[in-house]
């Protein structure tokens, strides 16, 4: 009998691409608050998910440096389970409830790619950097202090995605006005069946579900961002008009489950 969480299947189940849940995430982000045009931002939303219109463009730029754990101590090989990823999250209305909608995604490695295509996050391969620190004190070690500087960039097929810069001005206690809305994705899985293009076999509006949430170690500051414009990517047209606040923080989560919002096939 074959075993595995998913493919490839394979007798010990140890060929799996992605172990079963429970995940374990932690590490650190930086990210970016800005506002893109709702004329044209409005055309990356699903059937039934609307812009919210007292936030209109309002969207946030994530770059994370994390590592993952199931239950065999997984975390122990870091070529495999470290991972770095970029998203992008849109201000928007799902019935009246504020969420935050994810129309693009991108991951460092094929682990990463297939649980965000399991969670609803559209993910592509992309190399992600950011600034990183360290626990001694050196010039090459960004300081968590007033002043302190950071930067990420992403790219894909070896195009220039994303820039970003942060400036640290304070320390907060918790995040404010970021993060603060339950992520939205789309699990959507063709069919190669001749006819049948337009019809895949998965198609759900699903929300993704976090336990255990910490974040700490947060700053906020100023930021720059932006979307150069590249061939074969749509990413420049969610580009910022106005950039907001900048944040740097550390955080750590658990994923078990998502909730089927609805199910777009029907």
């Amino acid at each position: 009998m074959l075993k595995g969480f998913t493919a490839p299947r394979s007798p010990l189940g140890v060929a799996a691409l992605v172990p079963s849940p429970p995940w374990h995430f932690a590490g650190d982000v930086l990210a970016v608050e800005f506002w893109n045009d709702p004329d044209a931002s409005v055309h990356s939303l699903p059937t039934g998910v609307e812009l919210d219109k007292k936030h209109p463009g309002h969207s946030v730029a994530l770059f994370a440096d994390y590592q993952f754990t199931a239950q065999n101590d997984e975390y122990l090989d870091p070529a495999r389970y470290q991972c770095r990823q970029f998203t992008v999250l849109l201000d928007a209305m799902w019935k009246g409830a504020r969420i935050a909608w994810c129309p693009y995604c991108y991951a460092d490695n094929d682990a990463a790619l297939m649980r965000g295509w399991i969670q609803g996050y559209p993910r592509k391969l992309g190399a992600v950097h950011q600034t990183r620190t360290f626990g001694t004190a050196s010039a090459a070690s960004a300081p968590l202090v007033h002043d302190g500087r950071f930067s990420a960039c992403m790219s894909a097929h070896g195009r220039l995605l994303v820039q970003a810069r942060v400036t640290l001005r304070e320390r907060v206690e918790r995040l404010v006005g970021l993060l603060d809305r339950q992520i939205v994705g789309r699990r959507h899985f063709p069919r190669l069946s001749a006819g049948m293009h337009e019809k895949p076999a998965v198609d759900e509006l699903v929300r993704c579900v976090s336990n255990h949430v910490l974040i700490t170690d947060i700053w906020i500051g100023e930021s720059e961002l932006n979307f150069p414009e590249a061939y074969g990517e749509e990413l420049e047209v969610l580009g910022p008009l106005k950039v907001g606040r900048g944040y740097r923080f550390s955080f750590s989560y658990s994923v078990t489950d998502i909730e089927i919002l609805a199910d777009l096939t029907t």
